[in-house]
């Protein structure tokens, strides 16, 4: 036994040693066992002197099975030992490589203990993965996904992860996994529009609440003016005599309310002229001719003033424009919609304007119209394109479309770079199209059968507080979050900055990777926001090694410290070689270098571990030697050899 225990406060239990620790190896993170006859509590070192080590209670273990939590405290009398081989595969998981794990590690107190973790315990929650930049995200969710797939005993073919990448640097990790498995498809949609696989949305697919993120809504009161644009847009789309009867009734209801608004007869002109100029056919314009007995006259002429101020023919105008209002068409909103195009669509809003009445409130008209002029924005802009669709498809379609490759076969991977776009439209994108996702997970009637993963490098930047929930009623990462895991919708957030994510989201995440992290702010976020978080872990966050992690939540029995192994081939992400460039670019031009790229490490098919991790059998050993006084030597309990520590 190490010693005796002299006294237990809340949650920590102070022990006095009965050993020489200076000719031990550290033991500063390893896990002891209260014993008192068939109760085992669990504590792990978190300090140690000379003379005394102080440890954390994390739990009990209670008929072959690990109980988290410091209900209950050992007794005075507990024996204190360190943890053995088989409690500690109750704690961080079986070395046995199953059909239901994915390898993620090494552990960092264990040498050469693997860390394999539940696909379901781990997937079918919402989750996220925290670091500085530098710290190893990208090079932890490459080797993540790297061994979901490839060191898999059985790849997951039937899976959709879509991944939103803020910087294109996942291709390289992910493009050859159809090399290592025929069934495996990986697939990338480009926002650099000198490429072909450019990300297209139709159009036709947008409701309210799409139209709403695109143009950037800012008050509720813009939502009926979307509403009208898209009842409006499948009607006036074309040009037949169905769609000219739609056209000149709205024209000539909007001419009339300026007509019979009382005002000046000069604004009444004015406003007359200024709607007929820019909404017109061929049978209703300025132009259009107003036959009376004897004489001829268009309606601009119509529309003089007099000496007077007065508009002479105002009853003659008021009655040819009457005829062009026809009571018996209605705006029937159809199940189904039909093609069309961003130009069809800012025309349906200009409709929408003028049939609303919005000409006779300058202020309700402003507040409008500064819609109108972002789509007009939009559709003469270069970003035109990702709205720009060839031909009509509907929503299952369009989902379909996304995850086949150019031969139909199915790619369980899909990767948007969008890198090339400015944050704000990323935004929009990125919740429009997993808005696209949640409403087809949600009408599937076979629940939760076809999962999506829905990956966001860069989280902070379009996970935010954002005002949606005040204009739309909700924000859809949130309902996600909420509501997502019973249809099979998972979020995996990927981020530098925690604590510029929404709140709602975050605390619906159910596990935790946390690299290292220094920001201040982000780390009091953590230890308020992120579950089951000690004051003891933050600080441990603060000094991680790049590549080193701690991992808990429902996929861990406690917080686990872990070494992720390098993925390979590696992501686009490493610091800029500046003594390189310095020495080859002098000239300024610009030089392509070509990246080469090893093949993903063979697996070993007893273990399931690449072959280049195999080394001996975990190290953790239980030894029946005695040392001095009877008391097993630490080294020999847990053996652990210094030329293979992971950290």
């Amino acid at each position: 036994m190490l010693g005796k225990i002299i006294e237990i406060i809340n949650n920590k239990v102070v022990v006095a040693l009965e050993i020489d620790i200076t000719n031990q190896p550290s033991i500063v993170g390893l896990h002891l066992i209260f014993e008192d006859h068939d109760k085992k509590i669990l504590g792990e070192v978190e300090s140690v002197n000379k003379t005394q080590l102080i440890a954390n209670i994390l739990g009990e273990f209670s008929h072959q099975s690990f109980i988290p939590g410091a209900v209950r405290k050992p007794s005075f009398k507990s024996g204190v030992r360190i943890i053995n081989i088989e409690e500690l595969e109750l704690l961080l998981g079986s070395q046995n490589f199953t059909d239901d794990t994915v390898y993620i590690g090494n552990s960092n107190i264990y040498d050469n203990y693997h860390i394999n973790i539940d696909i379901n315990s781990f997937f079918s929650s919402h989750f996220s993965i925290l670091g500085n930049s530098g710290s190893g995200k990208s090079y932890t969710v490459a080797g993540f996904f790297q061994r979901l797939f490839i060191n898999s005993k059985i790849p997951p073919v039937g899976a959709n992860f879509f991944l939103f990448d803020a910087y294109g640097e996942y291709t390289n990790a992910f493009s050859n996994f159809h090399d290592r498995n025929p069934k495996l498809n990986y697939k990338v949609y480009t926002t650099d529009l000198r490429e072909k696989n450019i990300i297209r949305i139709p159009i036709w697919l947008l409701d309210v609440d799409d139209l709403a993120l695109l143009l950037s809504v800012e008050s509720p009161n813009q939502l009926p003016i979307l509403e009208k644009t898209l009842k409006l847009v499948p009607v006036l789309t074309g040009n037949t005599p169905a769609v000219i009867k739609h056209k000149n009734d709205i024209i000539a209801r909007a001419v009339l309310d300026v007509l019979l608004s009382g005002d000046e007869s000069t604004k009444i002109r004015d406003q007359v002229t200024a709607v007929l100029t820019k909404f017109n056919t061929q049978e209703l314009n300025l132009e259009s001719k107003i036959v009376e007995p004897g004489y001829t006259r268009t309606l601009k002429q119509c529309l003089f003033i007099d000496k007077t101020g007065k508009m002479q023919e105002m009853e003659l105008v008021v009655h040819f424009i009457s005829g062009f209002v026809d009571d018996s068409l209605t705006l029937e909103v159809s199940n189904t919609t039909n093609y069309y195009t961003l130009k069809d669509l800012e025309q349906a809003m200009e409709f929408a304007l003028i049939s609303e009445g919005m000409l006779k409130s300058d202020k309700v008209y402003d507040m409008a119209n500064v819609l109108l002029v972002r789509l007009h924005s939009l559709t003469n802009g270069d970003s035109k394109e990702y709205f720009s669709y060839p031909q009509y498809i509907d929503s299952t379609g369009f989902i379909r479309e996304l995850i086949q490759d150019s031969g139909g076969q199915k790619c369980q991977i899909v990767n948007f770079n969008i890198s090339y776009i400015d944050d704000r439209l990323a935004k929009v994108m990125t919740k429009i199209i997993s808005r696209f996702l949640f409403k087809q997970a949600i009408a599937n009637p076979n629940r939760g059968s076809i999962p999506y993963h829905i990956i966001i490098e860069e989280a902070h930047r379009y996970v935010q507080r954002d005002t949606d929930t005040d204009i739309l009623g909700y924000n859809i990462f949130e309902r996600i979050t909420k509501e997502g895991r019973k249809y099979g919708v998972i979020l995996g957030l990927i981020t530098q900055r925690p604590s510029e994510l929404s709140d709602t989201v975050i605390s619906q995440c159910s596990n935790f990777i946390i690299l290292r992290m220094s920001h201040p702010r982000d780390l009091e976020y953590i230890r308020t926001m992120v579950p089951n978080v000690s004051t003891e872990l933050v600080e441990k966050v603060k000094n991680l090694k790049p590549g080193n992690c701690v991992a808990f939540g429902s996929a861990f029995q406690i917080p686990t410290y872990i070494y992720v192994v390098e993925p390979n081939p590696t992501p686009l992400s490493n610091n800029v070689d500046m003594k390189k460039v310095w020495q080859i670019s002098g000239s300024g031009i610009a030089i392509q270098s070509s990246t080469t790229s090893s093949a993903i490490p063979e697996v070993d098919i007893q273990n399931g571990m690449p072959n280049h991790l195999m080394g001996p059998q975990p190290v953790v050993q239980q030894v029946n030697q005695t040392g001095t006084n009877g008391v097993p030597p630490i080294d020999r309990v847990i053996k652990v050899d210094p030329n293979h520590l992971m950290s």
